[in-house]
């Protein structure tokens, strides 16, 4: 079964919780998007909803949850007004959903949801300061996952001392940060390149615990630092094109939504 083939069985299950309408698209997350899964490496995907007319005008809260399928793949179902504000917060793991290549999007949202693809790089630059300190963040928490025991973590600790999967998460920010710092496209840096097949060794567990902790302690090091760097050169600040931007898909998404469930 194709990545497709398991992105289209998500949305079908969707559709047991959402009206199709309501759908503006599925997007595949994960390792599938810059060529690092294994064949252990589940399928995962963010799917965008609007909010009905009454959640609107009830104040309800907006969805946000994972939808953990029976197979342990997840589906994190989140409202359109909270996945764009993940943009400006930019998020890593929000954004690299821009670039997927595998993806389906609601014909009546389709316009609407091409304007952010045509415009994902002013968009994955929206804030750079605000974007390395995201990939700070993440790496740090990668960083302490690494051997933290989570319950579902204890057979991979018990096998390896350590998590390999959260070390490669970290090497690879790490890889990333500095190329976006360097320039590089938003788009290239999601392709590891050369560092690929190095990080896939790491995700299946090649180093000893002493030779990861090692890693890991000069990976934690160099982002900090490039992050430091980075803070002295990016002014926090927003674009406001791209604010306008954002404002108006959610706006022009949500009109379409309600005006359909309204008639």
């Amino acid at each position: 079964m194709t990545v497709m083939d398991r992105v289209k069985e998500h949305y079908n299950e969707a559709l047991t919780y959402f009206p199709e309408d309501r759908i503006v698209g599925v997007f595949l997350q994960g390792s599938q998007n810059y060529g690092l899964a294994t064949p252990q490496s589940d399928v995962d995907t963010k799917l965008i909803v609007t909010p009905t007319f009454r959640d609107i005008a009830m104040n309800r809260k907006p969805v946000s949850t994972t939808h953990i399928r029976a197979n342990e793949e997840h589906i994190d179902f989140k409202d359109i007004r909270l996945y764009i504000q993940t943009f400006r917060k930019q998020n890593l793991n929000f954004l690299e959903i821009l670039y997927t290549d595998f993806a389906i999007v609601n014909p009546i949202y389709e316009k609407q949801w091409n304007r952010l693809v045509e415009s994902r790089e002013a968009i994955t630059h929206f804030n750079p300061y605000r974007s390395v300190q995201s990939m700070k963040g993440i790496a740090l928490e990668k960083y302490h996952a690494m051997e933290h025991e989570y319950p579902s973590k204890i057979e991979v600790l018990k096998k390896y001392g350590y998590d390999p999967k959260q070390l490669h998460h970290l090497v690879r920010v790490e890889d990333y940060l500095g190329r976006y710092i360097n320039g590089e496209s938003y788009e290239s840096c999601l392709d590891p390149g050369p560092m690929k097949q190095e990080l896939i060794e790491i995700k299946m567990g090649k180093y000893s615990l002493a030779d990861a902790r090692s890693i890991a302690d000069k990976a934690k090091v160099h982002v900090e630092e490039m992050a430091e760097y980075a803070y002295s050169i990016y002014p926090n600040e927003e674009d406001p094109e791209v604010n306008e931007l954002l404002d108006d898909v959610q706006y022009e998404i949500m009109r379409i939504a309600v005006k359909g469930e309204l008639g």
